[in-house]
């Protein structure tokens, strides 16, 4: 099952700043508050993370994120 949610403002911000890993998306780790980091994740537009493996996460769990090239 995956998970998929929508970023806040601050993350979108970010995100298009930072290069696309291919068309209309960004391959990218997620580092979370508790120090776990996530990979691999999909953002999707800027807006929509989605993560294939099954996680409870929160928009605000996330302290940092990097796309991977």
């Amino acid at each position: 099952m995956s998970l998929a949610l929508k970023l806040p403002p601050r993350w979108t911000e970010y995100l298009l700043t930072q290069p696309e890993t291919g068309m209309g998306y960004q391959r990218v780790a997620l580092k979370l508050k508790d120090g776990r980091t996530i990979r691999p994740a999909v953002v999707l537009n800027v807006e929509q993370l989605q993560v294939e493996e099954p996680v409870s996460l929160r928009p605000q769990d996330i302290v940092e994120i990097t796309v991977e090239r």
